[in-house]
């Protein structure tokens, strides 16, 4: 349940616990304190399965307090500063660099790093960290038991052997996404989001904008934190270090960019940070090179130069591009985004799911599928301050992807594609896709945790279609719309309706066509003297009619179907179809034959669970994508196909709910159509 805590900076935060048991920072350690314990947080226990999930643990390790490391143990020594943060035995310098990045920005990092916690009054062996995950901010707890080799920290620690702020910071990390191995390997951009709720943008130092340096120093003026990396060809590179001393594949932070008065010129110059806390570029404008020499001390002084090894180190901007190949910028606020920072900007937020056979259609590339992934509809209709274009920025984030990692499941591949779109509210089908190109588009497909991109559009509607790269992969997601002026923005296919015309009146025996005569002979002789067609006989004639059909295929329609047959078509209740009642059934049965064969079009016999949301269309249901997602886990099979025994189940149990429904909803005048979702789910045992 969500709460209000003081945050570092003074101002307060909504955050949520992340606890099992609901308890909140503060009570947990109140009770520690009356009951004179250290906190033992049962949620990230001090076991081998906190720390790796794929191997045994190499070592021995030891989880020990900091108490027990030092005999004075400090939260925080003379202020957090960039060389608090040295990397240990564990591959998650990302992570590394946007703490060193956070360290910059004060305000931000005390709200991460509460600074109500130390080791002196009130102390309980438990601390709290902060992070924002899909538009939520966290209250991370955890115990000070760390782990240990020989008495020394293995993984995150503080030059100063005394302090523990980073060390625990990691920690909570970890815990958030399930374990230290969790953390290995990722995007400095991931990070520095979860420490600031921003936005992030990424940029190509051999592809960039002509004013990059510039867009750099805005970057840094206005808080932003940011990043940088140089590729890997294969993973030998990896971490590989080049005779300039830069390291491949190695996550750096950008913690400055200035220029300087250098022989009478201006000279652009930028300062990078490796967490290792150690090994520095050794080219021009590093620690000891001549070219300090001829810079006055004043200009030394402003540049907070020195020549420590300390893994910082200044390099010319020329050398800088030369040298890496990615930027990854994360601006703490959408306001940021904006050359004026005095405008505000507007934001949409929706979450949704792809879902096998439902909602996982996969990218452009698989035309059949593409229509069914989740559509959102943007509406643009004023245009930014003094121009003809609408700034939009989209950001698509696939959710708990790292945490899920112990379970074989990692990043998927996901971008998204914009189109103009039609005047009208419905979820565009494959033909939409077919026939129209996008407008604009994720510069690519990548298997990162966030992909966003800054777009400008004229005013006018537009259909936002977020995807994985290939159909049929299941993950969850967040996106986020920002835009300068407000924005309408809906999720399509959520409306839930049926229009289901009354069936005709069959004719008076005298009045009877030939089909009509033909049908009433076999009823007659299916229903005996009591004249009406029980469900078992339901079930014998229907079995016996479509196993002929030879383009339909299917074991056998269940009892259960004729039933709900029976239910759906008995108008006086006797739990039995008299003719009338048969004869209307049979022209549906006529109708939704047609429709599952108009809808097999590899003439398989069966019908894709993809296909549903259309042949339901037809035959006048329009569901929304919860329960089309339900409904293709309930009756597809592992192929995501659909026999006919469980469509025409699945289309007779809709068609009685909703007449079910309409009945309810007649008499009560709406009051129950807030929980039509819920009582569709309920009535189709989904």
């Amino acid at each position: 349940m969500p709460y209000i805590v003081p945050s570092g900076s003074g101002q307060a935060t909504l955050v949520e616990s992340t606890q099992a048991d609901g308890k909140t920072f503060e009570q947990l350690r109140l009770e520690c304190l009356q009951k004179g314990k250290l906190f033992e947080d049962p949620d990230f226990p001090a076991v081998e399965a906190s720390l790796f999930y794929s191997q045994r643990v190499p070592v021995n390790f030891e989880w020990k307090r900091p108490g027990e490391i030092c005999k004075d143990p400090k939260f925080i020594t003379g202020g957090a500063t960039r060389t608090d943060i040295c990397q240990g035995q564990l591959g998650d310098c990302w992570l590394l660099a946007a703490i060193a990045s956070l360290t910059l920005h004060e305000d931000t990092l005390k709200r991460v790093v509460p600074h109500d916690q130390g080791f002196d009054r009130g102390y309980a062996g438990i601390f709290h960290f902060q992070f924002w995950q899909h538009n939520k901010w966290m209250d991370v707890v955890v115990d000070d038991r760390l782990p240990c080799v020989r008495n020394k920290l293995v993984f995150v620690h503080s030059e100063d052997q005394t302090e523990f702020w980073s060390a625990l910071l990691e920690k909570a990390y970890a815990k958030l996404n399930g374990s230290y191995e969790s953390l290995k390997g990722g995007s400095t951009m991931e990070a520095m989001e979860d420490f600031t709720g921003g936005v992030g943008e990424m940029y190509e130092t051999k592809n960039a904008p002509s004013n990059l340096f510039i867009i750099l120093k805005k970057a840094v003026e206005r808080g932003s934190m940011l990043g940088c990396s140089i590729d890997i060809t294969s993973s030998a590179e990896s971490e590989a270090q080049t005779t300039t001393g830069l390291v491949k594949g190695h996550a750096y932070s950008i913690t400055g960019v200035q220029e300087v008065n250098y022989r009478g010129a201006k000279v652009q110059l930028i300062r990078i940070r490796n967490p290792w806390g150690q090994v520095e570029w050794n080219g021009p404008w590093s620690d000891n090179s001549r070219e300090w020499n001829t810079i006055d001390s004043a200009e030394k002084n402003r540049l907070l130069h020195n020549s420590l090894d300390d893994g910082e180190f200044w390099m010319e901007f020329g050398d800088f591009k030369s040298n890496y190949d990615k930027i990854e910028i994360c601006n703490l606020t959408a306001d940021s985004l904006s050359d004026d920072v005095t405008k505000k900007w507007e934001v949409n937020l929706f979450e949704g799911n792809w879902i096998r056979g439902s909602t996982a259609g996969g990218c452009r590339n698989y035309i059949d599928t593409f229509w069914t992934n989740p559509q959102f509809k943007l509406r643009l209709k004023d245009p930014d301050d003094g121009d003809k274009l609408c700034s939009v920025i989209v950001a698509l984030m696939q959710k708990n992807r790292r945490r899920l990692r112990k379970e074989g499941l990692d990043m998927e591949t996901i971008g998204f594609a914009v189109y103009e779109a039609p005047d009208d509210q419905d979820h565009q089908g494959k033909d939409f896709f077919r026939y129209n190109g996008s407008k604009v588009r994720s510069r690519s497909y990548i298997n990162m945790r966030e992909v966003s991109e800054r777009f400008r559009l004229p005013p006018g509607n537009y259909l936002l279609v977020p995807t994985t790269f290939q159909p049929h992969h299941e993950a969850d997601f967040l996106i986020r719309i920002f835009s300068e002026k407000k924005a309408g923005a809906i999720e399509m296919g959520s409306t839930i309706q049926a229009d289901l015309p009354e069936p005709p009146k069959p004719n008076p025996p005298q009045e009877e066509t030939d089909e009509e005569k033909g049908l009433r002979r076999l009823f007659e002789q299916i229903a005996g003297s009591d004249k009406a067609i029980s469900a078992r006989e339901l079930q014998h004639v229907l079995n016996n009619v479509l196993s002929r059909r030879k383009e339909v295929k299917f074991d056998g329609l269940t009892l259960n179907t004729c039933h709900s047959i029976i239910n759906l078509m008995d108008v006086d209740g006797s739990g039995m179809l008299e003719f009338e009642e048969f004869k209307v059934f049979w022209d549906k049965l006529k109708k939704w034959i047609m429709l599952f064969l108009s809808f097999d079009t590899d003439h398989s016999g069966r019908m894709s669970s993809y296909e549903l949301r259309s042949a339901l269309n037809a035959a006048g249901m329009q569901l929304n994508n919860k329960i089309l997602q339900l409904l293709g886990l309930r009756f597809a099979d592992e192929n995501f196909d659909i026999d006919f025994d469980d469509y025409l189940t699945c289309i007779v149990r809709l068609e009685n709910m909703f007449r079910v429904f309409q009945a309810f909803d007649s008499k009560k005048k709406g009051e129950i159509s807030l929980n039509m979702q819920q009582f569709l789910m309920l009535s189709m045992n989904i």
